[in-house]
């Protein structure tokens, strides 16, 4: 459905995907107080360089003038209009397992938004990971449509999969790499070491987070957790997102974590 012929673009609903996504988390320009302004310039640290979020906005120098087809594939393969890989900073790993529907939801939602014609910063990445033909062979290793948690599952545990192992992309913070820095699935979403080397992103499997699925939702709505500390960092706007979704989505995710593999 690359085309958009089988389906008639529901802006709302893309909203809503663009939310849980947390588009704007890392695509609006730093600092700034309109976030639907998606000028880019976010930086990621990481073992391989620094990456920094482009301008998204649909205009020139963002994706003004892509097709829903160009779009999609940008969005769930990684590939840019002209044919070159982008770097899994953009989480696509994750977007992966997007329905085609979403997607062009989504695409819909974000013709509309403030056009920025600050130019893409350059990403800081040297000497062999600069060479992007490498990254097809990354994508062969690292890249799967399956879900981690995998058959079928009842509701509301499902629609979780869905928004964690997809729009979320929760494990991408939350999961170790290996040394190329592919997902280790086998430890899916026992934490990881922070980019910034500050730290660690915690274990957030049922073997280490004793919350319960009232306290997960609570948490997901107020940035609060069982003991009454407050959000901070990272995990600010994650929530700052997930509290602007319907509450069936928070107790969605809430029962996901409940039901993924316990890791300690």
């Amino acid at each position: 459905m690359l085309d958009g012929s089988d389906h008639v673009a529901d802006a709302e609903n893309g909203a809503l995907v663009f939310t849980a996504a947390g588009c704007a988390s890392c695509h609006a320009a730093p600092e700034t107080e309109d976030k639907l302004v998606l000028a880019g310039g976010y930086s990621f640290a990481s073992d391989f360089g620094t990456f920094y979020a482009p301008n998204i906005s649909p205009g020139a120098q963002g994706i003004g003038g892509w097709s829903l087809a160009e779009f999609t594939r940008a969005v769930t393969m990684g590939v840019s209009p002209q044919g070159k890989h982008y770097y899994p900073a953009f989480p696509y790993t994750s977007y992966v397992h997007m329905t085609d529907n979403d997607v062009a939801d989504l695409f819909a939602y974000m013709q509309d938004l403030p056009v920025s014609d600050t130019q893409s910063r350059p990403h800081d990445v040297g000497f062999p990971f600069n060479i992007r033909r490498g990254l097809g062979l990354w994508k062969q290793l690292n890249m799967s449509d399956a879900f981690v948690l995998s058959g079928p599952r009842p509701e509301p545990v499902e629609r979780g999969r869905y928004l964690v192992e997809a729009l979320a992309h929760c494990g991408e913070c939350h999961t170790p790499r290996d040394a190329i820095g592919g997902l280790d699935r086998a430890a899916w979403l026992s934490g990881a070491p922070n980019p910034s080397g500050k730290g660690r992103i915690p274990n957030i499997t049922p073997g280490a987070l004793d919350w319960s699925e009232a306290d997960l939702v609570y948490y997901f709505e107020s940035g609060l957790t069982p003991d009454y500390d407050s959000i901070g960092g990272s995990m600010a706007p994650v929530v700052a997102n997930l509290a602007k979704l319907p509450a069936s989505d928070r107790a969605a995710i809430a029962a996901y974590l409940k039901d993924v593999p316990a890791i300690p």
